[in-house]
Formats: C-alpha cells, structure tokens, sequence
C-alpha cells in the first residue's frame, strides 16, 4: 500500500512537470489539482503522458498521432452536464475515438452512459482502459463496453453510436478519415449523432462536412472544447 502511494505520487510528479514543459506552471496545477480528486472518485488509474515512442520502436508509424494524455476531470464532467441541456441530444451510445487509458469511456458510465466503446491504436493504452474499465462495472454492473486496438482511419463506425469523442488525438489526415468513416456510418444508419471535441484543433473538418457547433466553451489554453451535431 505504501509503495502503491509513492508511485502514484511520483506519476503526478512527472505529469506535472510534462505539463508545465508542453504549457505553463498554471495550467498543470489546475490539470493536477483535478486529477486527484477524479481519480479517488471514480476510483481509476488514468493519469500521465504517453509520447507514444514504444509504438515507433515496434514499426507503427505514429507521424499522424499526437501524445496521448487525458482530458481535465473538471472539463469532462462539464461537458456531461452539458449533454443534456443541449436540442436534439438524445444519447446512448458512446464512442472514444483514441480513447487512451479509458478516463472518457469510465466517466460517461457514470454519467448514464450504459454502452461505451474505445479505440485506440496503441496496445498498452488498451490494456489500460480494459483494466479501468473492469474497476467502473464493479461500480456500474449494468455497464457493457467493448474495446478496439485499431487504426481510427480504417475504423467503421458502428451502426448505433451517437455520440463520439476526441481529445485531439490526431492531425488533420487521421481527422478527414474519421469525418469520412462517421458521413458513411450515417448514410447506411440514418440518426442524429453528436460530437464532443476536446482542443478541437481540426474542428473545420466537422463543420465543412455539415455539422453545427451547438456548444463551446474555452477556460484556459487547451481547455477547449466544441459540441457539434450532425441531422
């Protein structure tokens, strides 16, 4: 138990320090002031940076992806709220497209979510987020999930998710494969589907395609975050 507690101590440490190298000193302290209090509350283990170099050392080529690092606890839960205040949102299947150690998948559970599904291209995150989200259905019996070590640009959408969330995972090229993927699982399957984009660096991607931002909320730099629909 003690050494458990250093260690977890010590991932806060060097995520502090990742945050105010990549940010700034303000940013990390709100980002990690958060994160102790979401992890003891929904009792998961998802905190740090992945700079993905493990997969470069096996031959995946990661020149598209970005680092993996999970979205703020205090924006996710916001965005959640949000969710249901929003026209036309009738959620109840949701996708984390580059879903990391699982942080969004657990969450949403708690906040209603019964089906959640995860991708993500890196094994070792996947096997991550099937462990967290084992701890979230002892929690949350009712909850099925299922998860997917695949490349989000060969990833069909499946046929009834409607609501879709990216944490900046990946650059334009991965994007425009995404939208493209999202706009064919909608011709097949008529619905009203919504997208939740953290740092939505390529949101134009979804707005060209016709979707419109019904949301949008910026608190600090990289606290982002763009709520789109698609009918």
């Amino acid at each position: 138990m003690y050494l458990s507690k250093i260690l977890k101590a010590w991932s806060y440490i060097k995520y502090f320090i990742f945050l105010t190298k990549n940010w700034d000193a303000g940013i990390a302290w709100h980002v990690l002031r958060n994160e102790q209090k979401g992890e003891r509350k929904y009792g998961i283990n998802t905190t740090g940076a992945d700079d993905l170099e493990n997969l470069e050392e096996i031959g995946i080529d990661t020149t598209h992806a970005n680092i993996y690092m999970p979205v703020s606890y205090d924006l996710l839960e916001e965005i959640f709220a949000q969710l249901p205040l929003l026209p036309n949102t009738t959620t109840q299947h949701f996708l984390d497209i580059g879903c990391g150690k699982g942080r969004a998948l657990c969450t949403a559970a708690h906040y209603g979510f019964t089906q959640v599904t995860g991708i993500d291209f890196s094994k070792a995150l996947i096997d991550c987020a099937g462990k967290n989200l084992a701890l979230t259905k002892k929690q949350i019996p009712a909850l099925d999930y299922e998860l997917y070590n695949n490349d989000a640009f060969y990833f069909e959408i499946l046929e009834d998710v409607d609501c879709i969330f990216l944490f900046n995972p990946f650059d334009e090229v991965i994007m425009s494969g995404v939208v493209f993927n999202i706009l064919e699982s909608l011709k097949n399957h008529n619905r009203a589907i919504t997208v939740i984009y953290v740092n939505p660096m390529h949101k134009e991607a979804f707005t060209i395609a016709g979707f419109e931002e019904v949301y949008y909320k910026k608190s600090m730099q990289y606290l982002e975050v763009s709520i789109m629909q698609y009918h």
